[in-house]
């Protein structure tokens, strides 16, 4: 079974030595309206990991609902796979996401950092209830939409790619900062 864990105490590191010592201003910056800033980045990570803890609750607890389309081995391997392979973090190209998982629109505050940490040892802690499910091949549906269906197991390999992503394009914003 794979190390989720360590991969995101790892990921936490990186943000936080990347970007510890910025200030509130630099962490909004943007270098054009259509980039996320640094903090951007950092709220919708938040946003998009907390739209899978009710559920990863719902499993837990038994009252799981797995979606129709699930029955269908095929279709949970490949969309799995494909929404794996959209947010690799060597995937250069923008993709618009869904609107419950928009970052908030205005400025965040300095402490984006220290919510960020607390979040991960949160989802952590969400994963780690949940690691028993993975061998039973538990499949769920995205929390944007119900029709994209993939096993849990999946599910946790896109949420640390998904990270991956978004801290390489946290420091894309350093570099166009810095020019």
């Amino acid at each position: 079974m794979k190390d989720w864990a360590s991969e995101l105490d790892a990921i936490t590191e990186q943000f936080l030595t990347s970007f510890g010592g910025y200030s509130s201003e630099q962490l909004n910056w943007k270098p054009n309206y259509q980039t996320w800033s640094i903090a951007q980045n950092i709220d919708h990570l938040i946003a998009v990991n907390e739209s899978y803890y009710p559920v990863l609750v719902s499993l837990n607890e038994g009252t799981h609902k797995t979606p129709f389309i699930a029955k269908f081995g095929f279709m949970v391997s490949f969309l799995g796979k494909t929404i794996l392979k959209a947010v690799n973090e060597d995937r250069k190209k923008k993709m618009k996401t869904f609107p419950i998982w928009e970052p908030t629109a205005g400025d965040l505050d300095g402490g984006i950092l220290q919510r960020l940490e607390k979040h991960q040892t949160q989802l952590k802690r969400h994963m780690e209830a949940s690691l028993d499910l993975i061998n039973k091949g538990v499949v769920i549906s995205s929390p944007a939409n119900k029709n994209i269906v993939y096993t849990l197991e999946a599910a946790f390999d896109i949420i640390v790619s998904h990270e991956r992503r978004h801290l390489e394009q946290a420091k894309q914003v350093v570099k166009d900062m810095k020019k």
